[in-house]
């Protein structure tokens, strides 16, 4: 699967599923530009709030799309293509993006790409990068400066050969795929019920850490013991996974805890943090490493919001080298929602002339065969 650069085309992505209004510019799947603006609005809901997430997406689109093409170097009219995540994700805020990236491709008369926004986070890891540090961009709460997000950035990523298998973990999805192409993607297994990112999550709520709780569980688990706690496991058969009953787990033994000790949460919460992540981490090794089994395919990516958590990240080193893996892990700056992944497919999309018509809706729910 491999995509020349051409010259001449310039893609601007848009990506507005949930809270993070992000445009990236791409030179076929070369990276010129990303820039992202985050809500910290939701932190006192401990949540995103769908009706605040459209707002902020309305008032933040417009400086973000024009630091995005100023940081690449270009005009709108050398555009050649727009994308767009079309879903899923949020309604309200998949439609800020759809309606401003269709109505800047009908004044630029050029051609729209919708992208599914779980396909972008597989492709990822097909996005090449120039040396520029400072290509990966977060424009500030007051849209009053950009700083870089990462400062050792590689000059090309590395993708995984065809087919691999990818974990894709994040806030909304758990799935196991198999990618035979940037286009033909096949899940293998998926939650039945709550995601992973979901019940990191919710299980950080009840604690009382703060919104979102992926980072905050990753940090006080690099302090803590791992086996100090048991948590319930669900026996699901297949490749499918559940993360329910580990949240009814988690909660009933943090109200017993906390009854015979009202502090219990914040004397144990690095132990309680390490043994919660260790025991999502085991349940989607252990079903990984069983379609590794089924497929004999040894060529391993993850990708989605989950994929920064370390424990997986160490998780996915320990399996490469018990297990003769050989793994894909998405820089820090791609595992989070951004534009560039959305770039990325519709690079791909653009050679194909797979193109968008404009009437083309929003879906709040899409599978990877939509």
């Amino acid at each position: 699967m491999e995509l020349k650069s051409s010259h001449t085309d310039y893609i601007l992505a848009i990506e507005s599923s949930c809270d993070d209004t992000s445009a990236a510019v791409m030179q076929g799947t070369t990276l010129l530009s990303n820039v992202t603006a985050s809500q910290d609005v939701h932190r006192i809901y401990g949540g995103v709030v769908p009706e605040l997430a459209s707002r902020a997406h309305q008032q933040n689109i417009v400086p973000v799309v024009d630091h995005a093409l100023k940081k690449a170097g270009i005009t709108k009219e050398q555009l050649s293509a727009i994308a767009f995540t079309r879903g899923p994700g949020l309604m309200g805020s998949l439609l800020v993006g759809v309606n401003f990236a269709k109505g800047m491709a009908e004044a630029l008369n050029i051609p729209l790409i919708d992208v599914n926004h779980l396909q972008g986070h597989v492709m990822a890891h097909f996005i090449q990068e120039p040396e520029d540090p400072t290509v990966n961009s977060h424009l500030s709460p007051v849209n009053s400066h950009l700083s870089p997000v990462n400062s050792h950035l590689s000059p090309v990523n590395c993708p995984p050969p065809l087919p691999f298998l990818c974990l894709l973990v994040s806030g909304g999805n758990s799935q196991i795929v198999k990618v035979n192409a940037y286009n033909d993607m096949e899940v293998l297994g998926q939650t039945i019920d709550d995601a992973a990112g979901e019940a990191i999550d919710k299980c950080s709520k009840v604690m009382g850490l703060g919104y979102p709780g992926g980072p905050i569980i990753d940090r006080l688990a690099r302090k803590g013991n791992p086996k100090a706690y048991t948590f319930a496991e669900p026996h699901i058969p297949g490749l499918n996974y559940s993360f329910s009953g580990l949240k009814t787990s988690f909660l009933y033994s943090m109200q017993k805890w906390v009854e015979e000790d009202p502090d219990f949460i914040e004397h144990h919460k690095e132990d309680i943090a390490a043994s919660l992540e260790w025991t999502i981490v085991d349940i989607l090794m252990k079903k990984l490493k069983l379609a590794v089994k089924q497929t004999g395919i040894k060529h391993v990516a993850v990708a989605g919001g989950v994929s920064a958590n370390n424990g997986l990240r160490n998780a996915f080193h320990d399996y490469a080298k018990r297990y003769g893996w050989t793994v894909y892990i998405p820089k820090f700056s791609y595992t989070t929602d951004n534009a560039a992944m959305i770039g990325c497919v519709a690079a791909y999309k653009l050679k194909d002339k797979d193109f968008c018509p404009i009437e083309a809706p929003a879906f709040s729910k899409v599978s990877f065969d939509s």
